[in-house]
């Protein structure tokens, strides 16, 4: 039998002199975390105190300190804008399309991948659709201008064989967010698996062997050892992603915008941009900025607690 536990060996490890020894116990782990802790207090700790000019008339030769307070002002001036609401809009919409399709294609591609016996097979695709994701957006816009060309591009080309006319994809409002979802989901699906491809080799190979002998397939198999196994890390990514919900990203997004589709793909972060570098105003884009902080805030806190509840997995 093993060492039975006495009474004062039952004492909390949550002294401080606890702490301190563990802290001591694993000083190469918390020195080596010493570069990545400055990197984020000073370019993402540090920079929240500049959200304060979001309340000012900010000037660029008075600073902080001597540009007055107009309170609210921006934010009302947000609100009450005439395009705010449609680009809040395109940026919700965007977002929505980004977790149906972008963040369920890798589970599914990592699924489908998990399934390959043949390794070097394996390999090759592994290899194939991570490729893109160390492409810039300037290179993929190149690469999706010439693919949807009206005149020369393989897809109207196609379209022509049924008798179609050709279709100016990046020039029509209802087709852009087709766009900037696919463009997207190509890019960056193959990079997505290699977390889920983590926690799938990580699953023990006898649970399949004794669903196999219980008569259980493939599919079977994937629904009651594989999905379950997986849920703890969708549920971390999902709620990560949440938090970025509004965060669609200025540069996949103003590389494809053009006069003829801005109506529906200009999203807070292109308008910030112009907002804030082309018409100077920084304290109307600093509250944008905010008021998108907020509300990745609200949301992700809304996701977690709903999440603890049902599946027990959350963030904090």
């Amino acid at each position: 039998m093993g060492a039975q536990i006495q009474p004062e060996d039952r004492r909390p490890v949550t002294s401080r002199g606890s702490t301190l020894r563990f802290m001591w116990k694993y000083k190469a782990l918390y020195f080596i975390s010493i570069p990545g802790i400055i990197y984020f207090l000073i370019f993402k700790y540090v920079p929240l105190l500049g959200s304060v000019i979001a309340f000012q008339d900010y000037n660029l030769f008075a600073g902080v300190r001597g540009s007055p307070w107009v309170g609210l002002d921006h934010f009302k001036w947000m609100f009450s804008h005439y395009d705010f609401l449609r680009i809040l809009k395109n940026t919700f919409l965007l977002g929505i399309y980004d977790i149906v399709f972008a963040f369920t294609a890798p589970i599914i591609l990592a699924l489908l991948l998990n399934e390959v016996r043949l390794v070097l097979y394996k390999k090759i695709v592994q290899t194939i659709v991570y490729a893109p994701h160390f492409l810039s957006w300037v290179i993929v816009s190149g690469i999706f201008t010439g693919i949807l060309s009206p005149s020369s591009g393989i897809v109207n080309v196609m379209l022509g064989w049924f008798g179609i006319e050709p279709i100016y994809f990046l020039g029509e409002e209802s087709y852009i967010r087709s766009v900037l979802v696919g463009s997207g989901l190509w890019r960056d699906v193959g990079w997505g698996t290699i977390i889920y491809l983590a926690a799938l080799a990580g699953i023990n190979p006898e649970l399949y062997e004794a669903a196999e002998m219980d008569g259980a397939g493939r599919w079977k198999q994937t629904l009651s050892i594989t999905l379950p196994s997986l849920l703890p890390v969708i549920t971390i990514l999902f709620l990560l992603k949440i938090g970025d919900f509004l965060d669609y990203g200025f540069e996949r997004v103003f590389v494809f915008q053009n006069p003829l589709n801005i109506r529906n793909s200009e999203i807070l972060d292109t308008y910030i941009y112009k907002a804030g570098l082309r018409q100077m105003q920084y304290s109307y884009a600093t509250a944008i900025g905010l008021f998108k902080s907020l509300v990745g805030l609200f949301l992700l806190v809304i996701a977690n607690t709903l999440s603890k509840k049902s599946t027990g997995e959350s963030l904090y």
